[in-house]
């Protein structure tokens, strides 16, 4: 298992590959062993990475997380997307900080809401007005 210091030295190389913090490079012939690694791993892709120990806790899926899976499901039934454009767009096209952000089903609902815009099925304000809508009725109860 990597050391604190391990860990640190790795997250700060990859971290600065992120939109937000991006720096530029001479790009080198040569770099090191360390950078390499960072530079090669997808920001969806965490998968047997050296990362600290956290708890594992089983939890039952909240309304919204199951409403959410049934509305994603019913979009790939009714041939308005499928599933694997659904991974794309919730992992791999979110870029790193919005995929360390937010929770797995905030990932899919976040992809759904975009690919609806982005294929005309509803404009960006009936969106907006939708989203203010329910705010507002939850905000009532």
């Amino acid at each position: 298992m990597p050391t604190r210091d391990e860990l640190s030295k790795y997250y700060s190389t990859s971290a600065q590959f992120s939109p937000v913090h991006h720096q530029q490079n001479d790009w080198p012939y040569e770099i090191a062993n360390g950078e390499f690694t960072a530079y090669m791993v997808p920001p969806h892709d965490v998968g047997g990475q050296a990362d600290s120990p956290v708890r594992y806790e089983e939890k039952e899926e909240e309304l919204w997380e199951l409403n959410t899976y049934v509305t994603c499901e019913v979009l790939g039934w009714r041939g308005i997307w499928n599933s694997e454009e659904r991974r794309r767009r919730g992992n791999n096209d979110l870029g790193a900080s919005l995929y360390y952000g937010f929770p797995y089903y905030g990932r899919w609902i976040w992809s759904a809401a975009r690919m609806l815009v982005d294929k005309n099925h509803v404009t960006l304000t009936e969106l907006l007005e939708k989203v203010a809508e329910v705010k507002a009725r939850n905000e009532q109860r």
